[in-house]
Formats: C-alpha cells, structure tokens, sequence
C-alpha cells in the first residue's frame, strides 16, 4: 500500500523526558487521520519532527515512499506539507493577504505585486469554500478567520498534506462545524490531512483513521468506523473514562456573588453587557451559555476587575466590589481561570513554579519584608504540581514549555488551593483531553459541594449540561432564561442562545 506520508519509529527526546518513543504513523492518500493523545502525550512534539522544526534522534520518515530528512519548515513546504499551528502565527498589524505571502512574495519589476497576490488568495479562499477577504486586516477578523489565514498560508505554499493542530480548540461551535465542511472540501480536491485533537466527537465525524499515543507511545491505529468513543478514550488515558459528571443535587446556601442592572462598554465603546442581573450563591454552580461575543467576555472580566463597568452593582458576600482593582477582589475571596491563558493565566517565560503563586507571592511565606523565598515558592509549587497532575519535567521548567493542558491544571491548582468563596472557571476545559475534562469537572462539583459558588463560562454546551445546577443563558448582553439543566436540551438552548426563543417571566427559576 502506498502512503503519502510514513513516520517510522520515530523517537525524539528532551532534557530529563523522553517526548515520543518508537512512533509510527502512515498516512493514506485522501485520509483524514487523527493523531490523538493526552496533553503532554506527545502529538504536537511528533508533528513538528515532520514539519521540520524538531529533528529526531531515531526513525525514518518517507514521503510518497521516498525516505527523505526534513531539517527545517522550508523542506516540509518544498515536500508539500503545511502546519496549521495551534498557537497563530500571524502578524496582527498586516493584511490577510500580506501575512500569507510573508517569505514568498510575488515581484513585479523589483517590487512587490500586492495585487496579484490578493486575486491568487481570493482564487484559492473562493476554491476550497475559506470565505476570507484578502484585504482585511487581521486584528479585524475573528478567530475562526484568522485560522482559515493560517490554512490558507498552507495552501498558498502548496500544500497536499495539512497537519492541523489541536484547530478546534479555538472556536465556537458554529466555527467547528464551519470547519469541518472545509476538511472535507481539502480532501475531495485531493489533499490528505493529519488532525491532532482529543475531541472524541470530532473524530468520530470526521476521520478515517485515528492513530492513539499515550505517554509518549504509540498505543496502535484503530478504523474510526470499527470503534467508539469509548474505546477511544479509554486508548487514550488507559483507564475507562466516565463521561458523565457524578455530582449529588446541589445545596444552594446563602448569596455570593450579586449582579443587578449591570452595564458595561466592550474596547470600542459599545455597551456589551446591558443592564444584566444575576445571583450566584454558595453550593452552586450556575453556568453561563451564550454565543460567543455577546457580553460574556465582559461580563466575567468586570466581576474580575479587569474590565471598568459604566453602571449597576457586583456584589461579593455582600461587598460592592465594581471597579476595584483585581488585586482587592481576588483578596475579597474571588478566583479567576481567565478564559485565555496565554494572556491573563500565566507569564509565560517564568518557571511554572513561580505563576503557582502569582496571586500569592506578596504574603507570607513567599515573601518578607518584600524579600522573596524561593525555596518556599518552589516547596508550594510542588506539592500542586503533584495535587493536580500538573506534567512537567520540574517547577522550574518555563511554563511556555509545557502542553496547553497542563498550563491549565497549574492555573486551575493555584485559583483553587486560595479557597475563594467565588470560582470564576471561563472556559477551564478547553483544549484538554478526556481524562484531565473528568479531573477539572470533578474539582469544580468539589468546590460546589464545600459550599463554595462556581460560575462556569463555557461554549460547549454538554459541559454546561453536566456540569451547571442553573443554566444562565446570555443573549446581546442581557440574561434572557434561567433553566435547569435536567429540564433542557442542547436543542433549547441554543434556540436560546440565538435570540429566537425567550422565557417568559414565571417560566423558570428566578435569577
């Protein structure tokens, strides 16, 4: 059988870890193959020895039969494979246009042919059904634009074989689905794909053949057809996995957190958050579904003090804490997991033991007469790093260096050893596998159960389902049902959460 592409016992090591040991993958012409993993399994490590920013220390890799030795990303391009990355490489003050030609520009008597280059990226937007225009800027398109750039910029290149990393971790619902029909338009102009992800749904859907790697391993290639769900996570963390959240009914005590008439303006000077009301009380979890971008963001980000309010009140255990400074509000008994990360989770280039305390590092014992104690900071680190399964090398690795999942639990085990009365969790599972989705679901229904209040900020609506005891559903900035999750369907909500339906008053729990 011919295979365009063969990755054979592929072994690629870092300091102190062994990142993929032995792994083989083909891939078929015309396939969609997943490469699933944990976080931390590997997957990423193994796709960038193909594309040629890692070189391995053992195994061959062939390309429509032909052995050949990727060292850089301008030979994988020259083989005709292309990297969506997870991360986007993009230059945010540059046109679509200009960032997918960047290193490969067309000239036109010594200068650059910018119009040439827009009329090939609408001919190849317009082939594959991408729907970008050429002369937007990218700080202007949403995200799910900017990754169809980024397939583009594969394309452009002339690209046959796509690696798409983790891309569904990124985007909406609507976007997922978007995606999925442009996958399926690549394969049918003869293009074959490898998808990295651990969302068993989207494998079932849309692969051909999945090939598993845990720890670091190759576990085999099982027919997407010939298994389900089940099996497939159980392949992928060794264990069986309950996909259903085991939580008693809820309890709910006394208010938390109290919201009324709420109003606040998004970075254009548009109000987002309309005169919104709502209560959150010990003992419960009340999940927020919406369509992204309708006032979520903001409204999370005034709670938190990142984001000034223009009206109402934010009550916390009876205290108004609107436009506070976040330092003041976490100290009143706020934790926040920032639905991004990258920008207000972690400082990336410190060691993953040093962001363990970044809520904590000025009071004692980490720190005395402002003089800190490392060894104490690094003893905390430890112990967490343990608590939650954070994988890593050492607390003293780079926290840039660690999977996306794993700089997760390290932010989830750090807003929730503080003990906050308020747990704040904007999208605390995306991006992660089956087995640390069960771990983080189990630890907010923990909070719950001491009696703490969670508000869950998610667009996966199963994860809302599970785990929610009231569902909020926010629409143009304002709430406009409260239901209950045994009492709802995904159907329900998103009629919802489009605008199309509305709870009268009586229909439902109060706010």
């Amino acid at each position: 059988m011919e295979y365009v592409i063969e990755m054979l016992n592929i072994r690629k090591e870092f300091p102190g870890i062994v990142a993929n040991d032995n792994i083989t993958l083909q891939l078929k012409p015309g396939e969609i193959h997943a490469l699933l993993g944990e976080n931390g399994a590997g997957k990423s490590t193994l796709m960038n020895v193909l594309f040629g920013l890692y070189q391995p220390e053992k195994g061959e890799i062939r390309v429509n039969g032909k052995s050949v030795k990727i060292t850089n990303p301008n030979i994988a391009n020259d083989l005709g494979i292309g990297m969506v990355h997870q991360h986007f490489m993009l230059v945010d003050t540059f046109t679509v246009t200009e960032n997918i030609i960047l290193g490969k520009e067309p000239k036109s008597g010594g200068k650059i042919d910018i119009k040439k280059a827009e009329k090939e990226v609408r001919e190849i937007s317009d082939r594959y059904g991408l729907a970008v225009d050429p002369q937007a800027k990218i700080s202007d398109i949403s995200v799910g634009m900017q990754q169809r750039v980024e397939i583009l910029k594969t394309l452009y290149r002339g690209a046959e074989i796509l690696i798409f990393d983790e891309p569904t971790a990124v985007l909406t619902p609507q976007e997922i689905k978007e995606l999925i029909v442009i996958m399926k338009t690549l394969i049918k102009e003869g293009k074959s794909i490898i998808l990295i992800t651990h969302k068993l749904k989207e494998i079932m859907e849309v692969c051909d053949r999945c090939t598993v790697i845990r720890k670091g391993q190759g576990i085999g290639t099982v027919t997407v057809e010939e298994t389900d769900v089940n099996e497939l996570a159980s392949l992928m963390v060794g264990r069986e996995v309950n996909f259903t959240t085991q939580k008693s009914p809820a309890a709910p005590n006394e208010p938390v957190l109290e919201i009324e008439n709420l109003r606040v303006k998004d970075s254009r000077g548009v109000e987002a958050v309309r005169g919104l009301s709502l209560t959150v009380r010990a003992g419960e979890i009340v999940g927020i579904a919406g369509v992204d971008g309708n006032g979520q963001t903001e409204l999370i980000e005034a709670i938190a003090g990142l984001h000034k309010t223009t009206g109402g009140s934010i009550k916390l255990n009876g205290k108004e804490i609107q436009n506070h400074k976040p330092r003041k509000i976490t100290e009143s008994g706020l934790a926040h997991i920032p639905q991004d990360r990258h920008k207000h989770g972690l400082v990336l280039d410190f060691p993953i033991g040093e962001n363990m305390v970044l809520q904590t590092y000025y009071q004692k014992p980490y720190s005395k007469s402002g003089v800190m104690n490392f060894k104490q900071v690094y003893k905390k680190a430890a112990s967490l790093i343990g608590e939650y399964d954070v994988r890593t090398p050492s607390e003293y690795t780079l926290a840039r260096s660690l999977s996306g999942g794993n700089q997760q639990k390290a932010i989830i085990g750090r807003e929730i050893d503080r003990n906050p009365d308020l747990l704040i969790a904007a999208q605390p599972t995306r991006g992660l596998d089956v087995g640390a989705i069960e771990f983080i679901h189990s630890r907010l229904i923990e909070q719950r159960d001491n009696n703490k209040a969670v508000l869950l900020l998610s667009f996966e609506l199963d994860e809302i389902i599970n785990v929610s005891d009231r569902i909020a559903v926010i629409y143009e900035g304002e709430i406009v049902a409260i239901v209950d999750p045994k009492e709802t369907t995904e159907q329900e909500l998103g009629l919802l959460m489009a605008g199309s339906k509305r709870k009268k008053e009586g229909d439902s729990v109060n706010v």
